[in-house]
């Protein structure tokens, strides 16, 4: 299965927001949208960076509560790992695994299209296998 199979269940939409933006907004976003990252993007519209619960946490543990009067661009992760529609589920598992990250936005033709996080991942994977065990179930009884 596909990134884009994913997207088609779950939706397309995004929380994003400007570099620019207080990381007091962003935190707010985060807990009104029950959401674990933002995308941040510029003014044009092209990636920037992430933002998320981590970036938080670490830059709290360093900084204090000061941090929450900062740019986002000063906490986000700069360097996103990001992934297209037409990737495979199982890859972009291994990927988050690797790199120990929980969301990847998702690209297609540079522009946003969407994000996954490993439980919308592990999630639809788990319904993939339900629906298979289901089937043999079905053909063991035709058999049987």
């Amino acid at each position: 299965m596909l990134v884009s199979d994913v997207l088609e269940r779950k939706g397309r939409r995004v929380a994003t927001v400007l570099p620019t933006e207080r990381v007091s907004h962003a935190v707010k976003l985060l807990a009104e949208q029950r959401i674990g990252a933002v995308v941040v993007e510029d003014r044009w519209q092209h990636l920037a960076g992430i933002f998320s619960e981590r970036d938080l946490v670490r830059r709290l543990a360093q900084d204090g509560p000061g941090v929450l009067d900062e740019d986002v661009e000063r906490v986000m992760t700069h360097n996103v790992i990001t992934c297209a529609p037409s990737d495979r589920i199982d890859d972009i598992l291994g990927v988050m695994t690797m790199n120990k990250i929980r969301h990847v936005p998702v690209l297609d033709g540079g522009r946003l299209a969407g994000i996954v996080s490993i439980g919308d991942l592990v999630q639809f994977r788990l319904g993939e296998k339900a629906q298979e065990a289901a089937v043999l179930l079905e053909i063991s009884r035709m058999r049987g």
